[in-house]
């Protein structure tokens, strides 16, 4: 899965935050996030079909979090206060 975000810096941020997570079957499912540019990439392996419908949906509810708080955050966040 390749998800591109505005900047390598925000697809850095996305790694970051989402690889803290760990898979809750790490026996059936292996993960490997990787950031190309502004793009952060990544790849399942699972044991079944459901695995990776259920993996890439919570993965994907992750990225659309990430991209709220970024969109929410992310500027003001990197101001700094005068």
């Amino acid at each position: 899965v390749r998800v591109p975000f505005a900047s390598a810096k925000h697809a850095a941020i996305a790694k970051q935050v989402i690889e803290v997570d760990r898979e809750l079957q790490p026996h059936a499912v292996k993960r490997s996030l990787t950031v190309e540019d502004d793009v952060l990439v990544a790849t399942f392996t699972t044991l079944t079909v459901r695995l990776a419908r259920l993996t890439l949906n919570a993965f994907l509810e992750n990225v659309e979090l990430v991209v709220r708080t970024i969109g929410q955050f992310g500027e003001d966040a990197e101001r700094v206060p005068s």
